[in-house]
């Protein structure tokens, strides 16, 4: 992750939002790909000029959207491409969405089954 900039505290995008932003744009552009390690938290607060605390944020939203993942003693490495985020975010607004409709996951299920 050479090119990460500094977030700008001006913006009306949260901070970790930006942060998080920053880190699917290097993995989106190919300078985080696939099994690379990530820079540690603390070393990308203190690029981006924000709190670790910030960064950890960041990095949780990425690994909920399949991004990244977490594992002891390996540090945090990218586990997805920008595609499979995007398809994992969908696929909960459509969890989200069919519950409110009435939908129990397994009928929601059955029915993307009969769509594929």
């Amino acid at each position: 992750m050479k090119q990460v900039k500094k977030v700008d505290v001006s913006e009306r995008l949260a901070l970790h939002e930006q942060v998080a932003a920053e880190i699917r744009r290097a993995i989106a552009d190919g300078e985080a790909k696939p099994g690379e390690r990530l820079p540690p938290a603390r070393d990308l607060a203190a690029v981006l000029g924000v709190n670790a605390n910030t960064v950890f944020r960041a990095l949780r939203i990425l690994r909920d959207e399949g991004l990244l993942e977490f594992r002891r003693g390996h540090g945090i490495t990218v586990s997805g491409t920008p595609e499979r985020g995007a398809v994992l975010q969908r696929a909960r607004e459509l969890v989200v969405f069919a519950r409110r409709q009435g939908y129990r996951p397994e009928e929601l299920a059955s029915i993307i089954r009969s769509l594929a």
